[in-house]
């Protein structure tokens, strides 16, 4: 495939997935416009060899004016959007504020929404494009402590399923991805949502919340099948490259397994493996 002149708009390349991939597909040929919300990782990605620009999924003149500049840097052209940048908020469901969850909503599933929209007139008009949605295992199941992400994940598996259907026959396709256990600095920004958000003190679930800080404060060994973020890289490579790319990618151990359970599980069977995860993790 001449992958010359091709462009790709990412976002969340501060660090982790995001920052792998716009290097990776740099090296491979790509024109990538690498962003994040902080001036200085702007910078940082600059100083790298990428055209970055400065995107905050929260603030739509940021989106409107970073689909601005890609699209007069291209002429007017976009070949692909990878959405990646968010973030995870802790806590049980019974202790989310209105206030959490919309900020949860607001950078995981609007900032996205709003974003691919602006994009996909420009992908129209030129007869393709590819929209990569970096979901979750938790995109289609759910695990204690994680509601609002959950949430925001099942969200944007929901809307990319009807989006897909919607763009049949433009030339424009979409496709999901569903990593497991991918190192990054998730647990780090998670922890930054926890205390902002909730008061483990007044909660219910303050015993369990005192092991799950240990677990996000500490540095630990990866949890089991954790994968670098090569993995990922390998199916938004294909998603970019092959004639006819999948909805659905599902890249770590756990994610396959949790699909296959999910499809032969009862409901409380799969609740039961579920809450034993949960357990697990929080020890």
């Amino acid at each position: 495939m001449d992958r010359s002149g091709l462009s790709i708009l990412i976002t969340g390349c501060s660090s982790g997935i995001g920052e792998h991939v716009a290097l990776a597909l740099h090296e491979r040929g790509y024109r990538v416009f690498a962003t994040a919300r902080r001036s200085e990782a702007v910078a940082r990605l600059k100083s790298r060899g990428l055209e970055a620009l400065q995107l905050d999924l929260d603030d739509p003149s940021s989106i409107r004016s970073a689909v601005q500049e890609v699209l007069s840097r291209t002429g007017g052209s976009l070949y692909a959007l990878f959405n990646n940048g968010g973030y995870g908020q802790p806590g049980a469901v019974e202790d989310l504020s209105r206030a959490a969850l919309r900020a949860q909503l607001e950078t995981n599933l609007l900032g996205w929404l709003e974003l691919t929209n602006a994009v996909i007139p420009a992908m129209r008009r030129q007869g393709r494009g590819r929209i990569i949605q970096n979901s979750s295992v938790l995109g289609f199941v759910g695990l204690r402590l994680r509601g609002a992400y959950v949430s925001s994940k099942f969200a944007v598996e929901g809307l990319s399923d009807v989006l897909r259907q919607e763009l049949h026959g433009s030339g424009v396709h979409v496709s999901l991805i569903e990593p497991g256990p991918v190192r990054s600095h998730f647990r780090a920004n998670a922890f930054l949502a926890y205390r902002r958000f909730i008061r483990p003190k007044d909660s219910h679930w303050r015993e369990t919340y005192a092991r799950a800080e240990r677990r996000l404060t500490h540095h630990e060994r990866d949890a089991p099948f954790t994968l670098g973020p090569e993995a990922v890289l390998k199916a938004v490579v294909h998603a970019l490259e092959a004639r006819w790319p999948r909805a659905r990618y599902r890249v770590t151990f756990p994610t396959h397994l949790f699909a296959v359970l999910k499809w032969l599980l009862p409901t409380w069977a799969m609740d039961a493996v579920l809450r034993a995860v949960s357990r697990g993790e929080n020890r």
